[in-house]
């Protein structure tokens, strides 16, 4: 499965064969897949933290567990399906890890410690939407994320959060009510 600039698409035959290859425990084919998705892992991990520090630290969690969790793929799902469980796993992870010692994790403090040239307003605006999303319940905050963050169809998000399309529907639809009271 490649990661294309918020599309998904069927895995190539090199990618279903590297697949094949690190589930064998050729760590070469395991290093290749690992590097075709790494950015795919970290804009994942950003976008649900919103800090690059945790999600660098995501990144690095999840290409460790691949490492023992690749022989699980079965190939039911698509593998980025399965890539997007794991990180959002390992996000989830870190969440309750920082909740547990009190930190909030707040992506406007890190833009506000650099410089914003004016050319970056308009991401600061986005980051700022991210930043309340992210404060949404979870299931609300996954399937926005999901849907209008990774630009996934509500298909394709409801087999990464393990429920029916209409579930996600009803998760965005009572997203937007609460996006609503927030803004």
């Amino acid at each position: 499965m490649r990661f294309v600039e918020g599309t998904i698409s069927e895995p190539s035959d090199a990618t279903a064969q590297l697949i094949r290859l690190a589930k064998s425990g050729d760590a070469r084919a395991f290093e290749r897949l690992i590097s075709e998705h790494y950015l795919f892992i970290y804009k994942t991990a950003f976008r649900w933290l919103g800090h690059k520090s945790d999600a660098e630290d995501v990144t690095q969690s999840v290409c460790m567990r691949l490492a023992d969790a690749i022989s699980g793929f079965d190939g039911r799902s698509k593998f980025t399906s399965w890539l997007y469980t794991i990180t959002l796993n390992t996000v989830r992870d870190l969440q309750r890890s920082h909740k547990r010692r009190g930190r909030q994790i707040d992506a406007v403090a890190a833009v506000a410690r650099e410089e914003i040239a004016p050319s970056q307003e308009d991401q600061l605006r986005v980051n700022d939407i991210w930043r309340i999303v992210r404060q949404l319940p979870d299931k609300q905050r996954d399937a926005v994320l999901l849907v209008f963050g990774e630009q996934l169809s509500q298909a394709e998000a409801a087999a990464i959060m393990g429920c029916k399309e209409v579930t996600v529907s009803w998760h965005i639809h009572n997203a937007r009510k609460s996006l609503k009271d927030l803004l």
